[in-house]
């Protein structure tokens, strides 16, 4: 039998399942685990995981749109969300929004051809009183600069260039 990026899908799905349950409470966090392994939960999955919890697509949809964190369309490597509250907007968010936007050369909702990275807003991050703040995948930043931008797009690049090369090694 033919191994397809689709059975292969399906296969994690099923994994997830069995560990998190087959009642609605697992639904979450088997769309966390696709949304981490896959940088965004496809249609097919979605379908998938409606069938393995026997609840209507629509549901699984709902979820997926509902909630930022989630996207039914293809991510970055390097999800940035951006604090978009009033606090970080008095801080200088502005500035490290134009400083992302040009280092990058994409605007926020959008993703870098390579696939590398994305820009998001948050509606609020929980650093009120350390703003702007950011969020780098999981991994959260605060009192963020322009310059501070610079070095935090370095760090991811240089993370995703070692990445690739152990990629390479173990093929």
């Amino acid at each position: 039998m033919l191994v397809t990026k689709q059975n292969r899908l399906e296969a994690r799905i099923r994994e997830w399942v069995e560990q998190f349950g087959r009642d609605r409470s697992a639904l979450l966090p088997i769309l966390q685990e696709i949304q981490k392994k896959y940088t965004y939960i496809s249609k097919h999955a979605m379908q998938v995981v409606a069938h393995e919890l026997d609840i209507h697509p629509v549901e699984v949809y709902g979820v997926v749109t509902f909630y930022s964190f989630l996207s039914d369309k293809p991510q970055g490597k390097f999800v940035i969300r951006l604090c978009s509250t009033i606090s970080c907007d008095m801080a200088g968010r502005d500035r490290v929004a134009r400083q992302l936007q040009n280092d990058l050369g994409i605007k926020f909702g959008e993703t870098t051809p390579d696939k590398k990275f994305s820009l998001e807003w948050s509606s609020c991050l929980g650093m009120c009183d350390q703003g702007p703040a950011l969020l780098i995948n999981d991994e959260i930043f605060t009192q963020v600069t322009p310059q501070k931008c610079h070095e935090l797009l370095n760090e991811c690049k240089k993370a995703f260039a070692s990445h690739a090369v152990r990629q390479e090694a173990d093929q």
